[in-house]
């Protein structure tokens, strides 16, 4: 099973990793997101506990929280784990996880 990230997720990611270097440094940025990684690596073998979208969402999915971030996923068709999006806990979750999941 492999880890598919969307264009969505790749963006935050990178601006993720952006934001922590400014503001922390590279060293605290690199820490968390090779964390980040560790935890959406982890959906394979069920070590990251995932638990499902809520249905006020609209979308179908599960999420987990890693630190300060909330990162969501689906199961692609070829039963490989897809790397939706990745939000900071205070953006508006509903908003955004609809346009990164494409509604």
């Amino acid at each position: 099973m492999a880890v598919r990230f969307q264009e969505a997720a790749s963006v935050r990611l990178d601006e993720i990793y952006r934001y922590t270097a400014d503001q922390w440094g590279e060293e605290q940025a690199e820490r968390y997101v090779l964390g980040l990684f560790a935890a959406i690596e982890g959906i394979a073998d069920r070590r990251t506990i995932s638990r499902q979208v809520p249905a006020e969402f609209g979308v179908q999915g599960f999420f987990f929280r890693h630190e300060h971030h909330f990162v969501y996923w689906r199961r692609l068709s070829s039963d490989d784990v897809g790397i939706v999006t990745i939000l900071h806990e205070r953006m508006h979750q509903i908003e955004r996880l609809r346009e990164d999941f494409g509604l």
